[in-house]
């Protein structure tokens, strides 16, 4: 560690009386610091002292877990479960459950779009942009081996050869021939593997906002006891293949194909755990406790969701001073049908629309949504401010890792001062870091030109934030590399709360890392936690994703708000105290772990409108549907604190 590491290891502590916290908090006012020890009204009410997050990238939850069979005495809602495939992945008797049909959109959004007819076969999956070869434009794989281990701290021993294998030996944008049948596929979930191998790369999936609303395809028609939202998860196929990853306001292209938009039916890929898939994933799953109603809780991608998990809420775009600002129009979101397209989103994509004013029912696709919301029983509150455009979609934090504003692109969202979980943390005098890999690196590398600099930006939640920002101080007390994480490990010294971020070589994305190498970055790191028997007694590590990465997913989806919750993604909980191979079925999203930080150190919401204000689930004969929506769980109930395992990972 640098000298200056050793002088920038901050961690500021201040006591506040929880009453007037909570106000301060609340109003969003800025909350002095001072190194103080925690007030006594902030200690753990659990054995838990420390909590990791770790958060991958883009796995839905049958898209890993399909064919899992659990413990005995457990039960899983998943693909094999419910009938959908045999346990070598081949259609089973309800096979239909997954069946894709197509549909027509040719004005105005529409969340179940009319006109549906039967794919069959299934459009082929397609390659999209995954990496061709080594020398792909990608730098990831890398050609050598000494490269990778030059590059790439945070991996260790048998999964560095990972970041050497895996190209698709295929054009891009092509059907993804290494999949057996790829032509004649049936219309429905299909097996990735062998012919796509577990350490391959592969396409990914469209998963922005709107497009993951239409995939789901939710209806109050189509609402029952069992599923009351509605939504069908039908039409996954469809929108990869009329609209996919967006538009940029360009028009489509032509002639325009099922492959046009490089995917095709990507989205029905699954892994088979049974046959050796994701076996890191399958350990943890087996030996600990897994979540089989963990959701994303935005629909959309990387950023909103990193964003909700931070804040509880969705950001909205503003002056950089706090107040509420109209966006430049090209910004705006418009998936409204181009004319003459069937679903060609008008204004969408990554130098395009990207906010929302879901408060005016005036702007394109917010009719759909919140009549939707409105029409459930009860009916969901859309949480839109008035006047305020969300951001729905992937744009840079306003500010660079040096604290400077971020000028290098236009597509940024302005600096907030919306209040987040640090907040509440630090007036608690509790310590917290983000540490996310290769930040030092992008640090010095604001435009990460370096083709090796694959920190995320859009990850960080607290990049957005002016109170972290704007201060040195607060940014290395906050902020910090993945080298310091395994230096705090080995000490003891770890904060209170650590999100820890894998870069873009490991954090499981299908076009541009692989879950093998996500399962390398986890298995480090919980090897490191054990090989430490005191801190290792008092820790829980809460293993997720960001999203689904728009993968299909049979489970049920509760309408929270106007942003979500979108589809099932795995959660695995990793302690002494969640051991045994249980599976949790409480309705859950990524605020879940927000609301268990809050409740294991006595703590306040982080507003008076966020969502870990919604209630724990209560359920009637089905354990994964709230009876009392919106309704998120603290995930409690997923440990037996009276009761400690030992369970050790296995050696790497």
């Amino acid at each position: 560690m640098s000298s200056l590491r050793v002088l920038t290891k901050v961690r500021d502590h201040v006591t506040v009386g929880a009453s007037l916290l909570g106000l301060l908090v609340n109003m969003g006012a800025p909350v002095t610091t001072a190194a103080q020890p925690p007030h006594a009204a902030f200690q753990p009410v659990t054995p838990i002292q420390h909590v990791i997050v770790i958060i991958g990238e883009n796995r839905s939850f049958d898209h890993v877990y399909a064919t899992y069979v659990p413990a005995a005495g457990q039960t899983v809602f998943n693909l094999l479960s419910q009938g959908i495939v045999t346990s070598s992945l081949k259609p089973g008797p309800n096979f239909a459950l997954s069946a894709q049909p197509s549909a027509v959109d040719d004005d105005a959004f529409l969340l179940t779009p009319p006109g549906k007819a039967a794919q069959s076969p299934l459009p082929a999956p397609g390659t999209a942009s995954a990496p061709t070869a080594a020398s792909d434009a990608h730098p990831a794989p890398f050609q050598t081996l000494a490269l990778a281990k030059l590059v790439e701290p945070d991996l260790f021993g048998k999964y560095y050869k990972y970041l050497t294998t895996g190209a698709t030996g295929l054009a891009h944008d092509v059907a993804d021939t290494r999949i057996k049948n790829v032509n004649s596929l049936p219309s429905g979930v299909f097996r990735l593997t062998p012919g796509v191998k577990y350490d391959d790369y592969a396409a990914s999936p469209v998963h922005r906002f709107y497009q993951m609303w239409q995939a789901e395809d939710c209806s109050a028609l189509t609402s029952t006891t069992n599923n009351p939202s509605g939504c069908l998860h039908d039409l996954f196929s469809w929108v990869e293949i009329t609209i996919g990853a967006g538009s940029n306001g360009n028009p489509p292209p032509s002639p325009f194909t099922d492959l046009s938009t490089g995917e095709g039916s990507t989205a029905l890929g699954m892994y088979n755990v049974q046959a050796g898939d994701a076996p890191y994933m399958k350990y943890l799953a087996d030996n600990f406790t897994l979540s089989d109603n963990m959701h994303q809780s935005v629909m959309g991608g990387t950023g909103a969701n990193h964003i909700m998990f931070g804040y509880a809420d969705a950001l909205w775009y503003s002056d950089g001073d706090g107040d509420i600002e109209t966006p430049p129009t090209n910004q705006i979101e418009n998936p409204n049908a181009l004319s003459g397209t069937n679903n060609w989103y008008t204004q969408d994509g990554y130098s395009g629309g990207s906010y929302t004013n879901c408060s005016d029912t005036t702007q394109p696709a917010v009719p759909a949504i919140v009549n939707y919301l409105q029409s459930l029983n009860p009916p969901i509150s859309p949480r839109c401010t008035t006047g305020a455009y969300y951001l729905l979609n992937n744009y840079d934090p306003g500010f660079n890792g040096d604290g400077s504003l971020n000028q290098y692109t236009p597509f940024v969202i302005p600096p907030t001062s919306q209040p987040h979980i640090g907040d509440v943390l630090s007036a608690a005098g509790l310590s917290y870091t983000y540490f996310g890999a290769q930040w030092d690196l992008y640090v010095t590398d604001p435009t990460e030109a370096n083709p090796y600099d694959r920190y995320c930006t859009i990850c960080n939640p607290f990049q957005y934030a002016s109170d972290i920002m704007t201060s040195q101080t607060q940014r290395e007390a906050h902020i910090q590399d993945t080298t310091q994480l395994y230096e705090d490990i080995q000490t003891g010294n770890l904060p209170a709360v650590s999100i820890v971020k894998p870069d873009g070589f490991l954090d499981g994305h299908p076009s541009s890392s692989k879950l093998d190498l996500f399962e390398g970055f986890v298995n480090k790191i919980v090897n490191q936690v054990q090989s430490n028997s005191a801190l290792w007694a008092n820790t829980a590590i809460f293993v997720t994703f960001d999203e689904g990465g728009g993968y299909y997913d049979s489970g049920y989806v509760q309408p929270v708000d106007y942003f979500g919750d979108g589809t099932r993604i795995p959660l695995l909980i990793v302690s002494p105290y969640s051991t045994g191979g249980v599976v949790n079925h409480s309705y859950a999203d990524h605020v879940s772990i927000i609301k268990f930080i809050e409740r294991n150190w006595g703590l306040p919401t982080i507003g008076p409108n966020t969502r870990d204000n919604f209630p724990n689930p209560t359920v009637g004969a089905n354990p994964y549907v709230p009876t009392n929506s919106p309704a998120l769980d603290d995930l409690f109930d997923a440990f037996n604190f009276s009761n400690p395992g030992a369970v050790r990972a296995p050696a790497k």
